[in-house]
């Protein structure tokens, strides 16, 4: 009769084997389970940072909107214009701007019911000169939103060009939506919408510029026979005593500029940008909308969140 001895250390080996696996499981699941535990802290985090970040548009409607019951007028003295530091919430911070969007140069006005306007290319073209930039970027940029695939101007550009492209595709046919639309368009690389950035906005209605926020660049371009150094005194003078109305806004300007359009201008703002930014614990949410203002609350025409 053989001896056990052999059988008893395979047994001992497979029971070391067992509990060895049945450990090196055991620290599996545990990882497993503090990474799930992180990923769901981390989910949890980014949804209330999301949270808080659309909150920071809310409170921005709000202010609008009790603005708009307080005055019919829009300046940079307003309280609403100002960048109230980052307000601490439960493990984090939430922080809300809003910029007004009438005072710029409106890129959809270059089309009005679907065809060119020569007058306003004409004023996009003085400004993209202001800025250093080729005038052909505005006939491009009214053919991507008129609502034909002809191409109107030399320089411009429609379905014959975009189709050529290593990666083709059709223009727009349609008004823009936000600037980042600029990049598909013929001649408009980052380096020129960077340019631009400060000085026109991408609205879906044409309506007047707001003296009480437009810059002097924007004053040149749109007020026939103004120069830009002009344009500077008009916006220094306004400094610290803004527009009342449309008949203080002529004034200043001393009847000098007859083929002035008044109706052109505002002191007031329909349209305005707001960027919410939320931190909770290491995720950070951006929110970024075009608002509306009727009288009342004011309308989200554009949202996005990063």
């Amino acid at each position: 009769m053989k001896p056990a001895y052999p059988q008893r250390g395979v047994a001992i080996i497979m029971v070391m084997l067992i509990v060895a696996l049945a450990t090196v499981l055991a620290a599996y699941l545990a990882q497993q389970q503090q990474l799930w535990q992180r990923q769901v802290a981390s989910q949890f985090d980014h949804a209330e940072a999301r949270r808080l970040g659309i909150a920071g548009v809310d409170w921005a409607r709000a202010v609008l909107a009790d603005d708009a019951r307080a005055n019919s007028t829009d300046h940079a003295g307003e309280m609403w214009t100002l960048r109230l530091p980052a307000m601490p919430v439960d493990n984090g911070e939430v922080i809300g701007i809003i910029e007004d969007r009438q005072g710029m140069f409106n890129l959809n006005s270059l089309v009005r019911n679907g065809v060119s306007s020569a007058p306003d290319i004409a004023q996009f073209q003085r400004l993209l000169g202001l800025l250093d930039l080729p005038g052909e970027l505005a006939l491009a940029l009214a053919d991507w939103i008129d609502d034909d695939s002809e191409t109107q101007y030399p320089g411009g550009a429609e379905d014959g060009y975009y189709l050529s492209l290593p990666q083709p595709y059709r223009s727009a046919n349609h008004p823009l939506v936000e600037l980042g639309e600029l990049s598909r368009i013929k001649g408009f690389d980052q380096r020129n919408i960077e340019r631009l950035r400060p000085f026109v906005s991408v609205l879906p209605l044409s309506p007047p510029i707001n003296a009480n926020f437009a810059s002097a660049e924007v004053f040149a371009a749109v007020i026939p026979g103004m120069s830009l150094a002009e344009a500077r005194v008009l916006v220094q003078q306004r400094r610290g005593k803004p527009y009342k109305n449309l008949i203080d806004f002529q004034q200043r300007l001393h009847n000098k500029y007859n083929n002035l359009n008044i109706n052109n201008f505002s002191v007031s703002s329909d349209f305005f940008w707001v960027t919410g930014r939320a931190r909770v614990a290491q995720s950070q949410v951006t929110t970024q909308a075009l608002l509306q203002r009727n009288g009342g609350w004011p309308d989200i025409v554009w949202q996005n969140i990063q």
